[in-house]
């Protein structure tokens, strides 16, 4: 049999980490085992019911047919004014958003907008997963910057600044910080939009935890600073903060050059974004959350603050609470084993499942990254598992 030729780019990239051990997770339970998983970050509770009644009163209604590429009129008008009523953007609805099935899908189009092949793009290390293999299949190259404890997780200007070349085009910044927790402040913002605007450069803001900051800290988007409206691409999404992942829909803010462009790759790659989920997520973006939906991120905080706090006491783990978003950053180095043996051994012996930090960067050895938005049973569970792990070891 001759075998197909397939594509370099793709043989030879990583599966993506989180989504992989996720399915492992979801293969070992349909076999009858019991594990407690905190690997992808899937919040424990389902999708509030208002926002499914509304995408089930779309579909009753034969709401089931493509929509313009750059979503819906109504979609678009309540990204808008989630914009101005959170984040103190004034972004027009006809001209400065496009709908997108999540961040992933808004980051490719933003990456495709803005690259050319070869060019450069400055993302964190640590950083997302799925980051480095999206601008490797887009024909860019990517240039991690690392993120330091010593400077708690947050880049400098001169870090940049180091790193720039006449290919850079593009820096990407996931806030909060997925995996570590930050939440960047306007000084932290402050610095990146220097050197932006110094060299010209598109920065791809990453928010999807960008409602869920915790012990009453902020999140600011780096669009409202000066200079930096259009030269940055805002991605949001509902995946995280109102546990809609099965729906795959956000939004990009940018400017309207930018959306024009990426309008334009939308209609050939996907077409549009699901019509009904487009209708269901009006009422997420375009109202003030309900009380259902508060109630969550309250009980998230409390979960995230417990977990973590009872993960640093173990002896031998430094565990970090975020100050955003679902995960907790845990330090091993004490344990003298790889992030990649203590997650694996971890599943096999005590059916907790966890993400390496190296799936995150070379940064991210000696890390691990604990998802803690699950049930109180299955937190208590994990605990002991891990507690019993580090102790055996």
């Amino acid at each position: 049999m001759i075998e197909t030729i397939l594509s370099d780019r793709v043989v030879q990239s990583a599966p993506s980490t989180t989504v992989g051990i996720a399915d492992k997770v979801k293969r070992l339970r349909e076999a009858g085992h019991e594990v407690y998983d905190f690997s992808a970050g899937r919040a424990f509770e389902h999708t509030p019911r208002y926002v499914i009644d509304a995408a089930t009163k779309a579909m009753e209604a034969g709401d089931t047919h493509q929509t313009m590429g750059q979503g819906t009129l109504d979609y678009r008008k309540a990204c808008a004014r989630k914009l101005a009523r959170e984040n103190g953007i004034d972004a027009d609805p006809e001209s400065e958003i496009v709908a997108t099935m999540g961040c992933k899908q808004g980051l490719v189009i933003s990456l495709l907008t803005l690259l050319n092949p070869g060019d450069e793009v400055i993302v964190e290390d640590p950083c997302f997963v799925s980051y480095k293999q999206t601008i490797d299949y887009l024909g860019g190259n990517y240039v991690a910057v690392p993120l330091l404890e010593s400077n708690d997780f947050r880049w400098k200007g001169k870090q940049l600044e180091s790193v720039i070349t006449d290919k850079t085009r593009a820096v990407i910044l996931c806030t909060p910080q997925n995996p570590t927790g930050v939440v960047h402040t306007k000084e932290d913002l402050e610095e990146i939009a220097k050197v932006a605007i110094k060299h010209n450069l598109t920065v791809i803001t990453d928010e999807p935890y960008e409602r869920m900051t915790w012990d009453a800290r902020r999140h600011v988007n780096l669009a409202t600073l000066p200079g930096m409206a259009e030269r940055t691409i805002t991605l949001m999404s509902l995946t995280k903060s109102f546990s809609m992942g099965g729906w795959r829909i956000g939004f990009a803010h940018a400017s309207p050059r930018k959306i024009e462009q990426m309008t334009k790759l939308q209609q050939h790659l996907i077409t549009c974004a699901s019509s009904f989920v487009q209708a269901g997520a009006i009422t997420a973006f375009g109202e003030p959350p309900k009380d259902e939906v508060l109630d969550y991120w309250k009980q998230w905080e409390e979960k995230v603050a417990h977990f973590t706090t009872s993960l640093d006491k173990i002896e031998g783990l430094k565990c970090y609470t975020p100050e955003g978003g679902f995960y907790g950053w845990m330090d091993i180095s004490k344990l003298g084993i790889s992030s990649e043996q203590f997650c694996e051994r971890l599943l096999e012996e005590k059916q907790v499942a966890l993400i390496p930090g190296s799936s995150f960067g070379k940064q991210g050895e000696n890390y691990v990254r604990v998802t803690c938005v699950k049930s109180w049973d299955e937190i208590n569970a994990g605990l002991k598992g891990i507690r019993e792990f580090v102790k055996d070891l």
